[in-house]
């Protein structure tokens, strides 16, 4: 049952019966006659196969999440029974945001390998939209989001920043690219502004926005030491901060390797604490026409 399932999830993937029977490593007939049985346990159709390949019937299209989560589930399975409950071998995958990859997570691996050197760690950076899809395809163990059920990883804010001595109401929005997290708060809570350059990391936004080259909403955590040194300075706007409250996601702690259960009580305990806020501000009037001023 469980290879049908498998069998059944690769040819909704691949939407044809040789696709699939090639990354099955089977040949067409044994996958097709694997479905076939599978069809048989649930009493219905799965599949209408025509030209140009297979497209999910009625009852296909119900079946494939459930039959997507049973993979997982089979596979975090093999690897908990693989690593007992031994904590010198095995691997924990972890994926997030820039914020998270490149200022949350690794001060935390970096403990975590010190205290469990033969775990294997795991750390992708990406959109969080196309984490969480990777975690539901059993690709990763935590994600580290924005928005969706978890454990609470720590409190994060967007806030509006600039170069100090530049007027924020002349100037128009560095933007990340399109699937950021932030560039989606943007579009909801700044609709319609000049966008003036369209970015793709954290480095590339903070370094246009020291250059004078526009305004830039940005994690508080990314921005913290560049405020604290005076290389930016936020901009007072009744639209920020933005209250960006960031969350370990994972399947149940019941349902984690050991290894896993590790990691997380350390990420639990050991996450960065929340930067001051201690820093020169100027104002945006949320109106055009307003006057911009320190305080």
């Amino acid at each position: 049952m469980l290879e049908s399932l498998r069998h059944f999830v690769l040819v909704a993937e691949q939407a044809t019966f040789t696709a699939a029977a090639r990354h099955a490593h089977v040949s067409q007939p044994a996958l097709t006659a694997s479905i076939r049985r599978l069809e048989a346990v649930v009493g219905a159709r799965l599949f209408d196969r025509g030209r140009h390949g297979a497209t999910l019937t009625a009852a296909g299209a119900a079946l494939l999440p459930h039959a997507r989560a049973a993979a997982v589930a089979v596979a975090e399975g093999r690897r908990a029974v693989a690593q007992l409950e031994r904590l010198d071998t095995g691997e924990v995958r972890i994926g997030g945001g820039q914020t998270a990859c490149t200022y949350l997570l690794p001060p935390v691996l970096s403990v975590f390998r010190r205290k469990h050197p033969k775990i294997a760690v795991r750390l992708r950076e990406m959109p969080e939209e196309l984490a969480v899809d990777a975690f539901d395809a059993g690709e990763l163990d935590f994600v580290v989001a924005g928005h969706g059920a978890g454990e609470m990883f720590r409190d994060d804010q967007v806030v509006l920043v600039a170069a100090p001595g530049a007027d924020p109401r002349t100037l128009p929005f560095v933007a990340f690219a399109r699937g950021s997290a932030v560039r989606a708060l943007m579009d909801r809570d700044f609709p319609g502004v000049e966008i003036g350059l369209e970015l793709g990391s954290i480095s590339t936004v903070k370094g246009s926005v020291r250059a004078g080259l526009g305004v830039a909403l940005i994690s508080r955590t990314a921005v913290a030491t560049d405020l604290e040194l005076g290389r930016l300075v936020e901009v007072r706007d009744p639209r920020t901060p933005i209250a960006r409250p960031l969350r370990l996601v994972h399947r149940g702690v019941d349902r984690l390797s050991p290894a896993a259960r590790a990691l997380r009580t350390i990420l639990l305990r050991d996450a960065p604490v929340a930067p001051s806020r201690s820093h020169r501000r100027i104002r945006r009037p949320h109106s055009p026409g307003g006057s911009a001023r320190e305080r």
